[in-house]
């Protein structure tokens, strides 16, 4: 089976960066590709920081169409509810996501990577993360209590093998900014029938509020996913950047389409929380990438 890039479980990480980039006007896709995972020995770190490298799906098709999953496709257009809550779509052709444990290597390794793809790529969204209260997002919950652990966490998000893209993974990245105001003025009682959790330890109210986060999200019935989460932001907007991986881009799209409300309530907690990005990746295994680094020649 090929394997996944290491930095997708590359767990306990203070510092992230998310960059985004659109190809230049009038460049090759697979010369952007080609030097993308040139950017990467695909079975390492560099100097402590991790790094993912993942492309919009119908760039990556082009470019490698033997390990392109069939179905999968960028978030082209808005998640919209019967309500008109959107989940916009703000795709772009590469993401590169750095982890390490601290920040400055972090943000030396990025201005490098835009530095080698001068030229080829353009820098369209930079998000940086760190985490909060080592387990808990900015609601004051904490986040990834469904999470697989890293034994189980290879199978739901790896494409399996003998199948399009094995080792590969669909990557969903999300910012959502919350309104911090909105939801610390309610009293913990209500926060908790909003999330469908206790507060304190996590533990799932029983029965669950029907539109409850956790109701709406239950990956009991769609399927499970893993996510590297983290927050982001500054005093006056601050939020979450969901970062989901997956092996089947359906699980993440009917998470969405029920946050939203197309099947069902929705979910209560998006009366506090707004999307304000929304794109889809394909990671490609470290071995595909790998076999693409041989011949590139340096950019000039």
């Amino acid at each position: 089976m090929g394997s996944p890039q290491p930095g997708i479980f590359a767990l306990g990480t203070n510092s992230h960066a998310y960059l985004e980039f659109d190809l230049a006007p009038g460049v090759e896709p697979r010369r952007a590709v080609d030097l993308v995972a040139s950017l990467r020995e695909p079975r390492t770190t560099i100097g402590g920081v991790n790094l993912v490298a993942g492309f919009r799906p119908e760039l990556w098709a082009t470019v490698a169409p033997d390990a392109a999953p069939p179905g999968a496709a960028g978030f082209n257009e808005p998640v919209v509810g019967p309500d008109g809550y959107t989940l916009p779509a703000t795709q772009h052709d590469i993401v590169i996501w750095l982890t390490g444990a601290s920040y400055d290597v972090v943000f030396d390794l990025s201005r490098g990577v835009v530095a080698e793809l001068a030229g080829q790529a353009v820098l369209a969204n930079e998000i940086v993360g760190w985490p909060y209260h080592h387990d808990r997002d900015l609601t004051g919950f904490i986040d990834g209590t469904e999470n697989p652990t890293l034994v189980e966490a290879m199978t739901v998000a790896a494409i399996p093998e003998g199948s399009p893209g094995a080792g590969g993974s669909i990557f969903l990245l999300q910012l959502w900014e919350h309104d911090a105001d909105a939801w610390e003025s309610l009293p913990v009682a209500a926060q908790e029938e909003i999330m469908g959790r206790r507060k304190a330890d996590s533990e799932e109210l029983d029965p669950k509020p029907p539109a409850s986060h956790v109701a709406r999200n239950d990956q009991d019935e769609l399927g499970k996913i893993f996510r590297r989460n983290i927050g982001y932001g500054s005093v006056d907007r601050h939020g979450t950047i969901f970062a989901g991986f997956s092996a089947d881009q359906r699980i993440l799209a009917a998470m969405l389409d029920r946050m939203v409300g197309r099947d069902g309530p929705p979910d209560m907690l998006t009366r506090f929380t707004t999307a304000r990005s929304g794109a889809y990746y394909l990671i490609p295994s470290a071995d595909r990438l790998a076999q693409l680094v041989e011949g590139v020649t340096p950019a000039g």
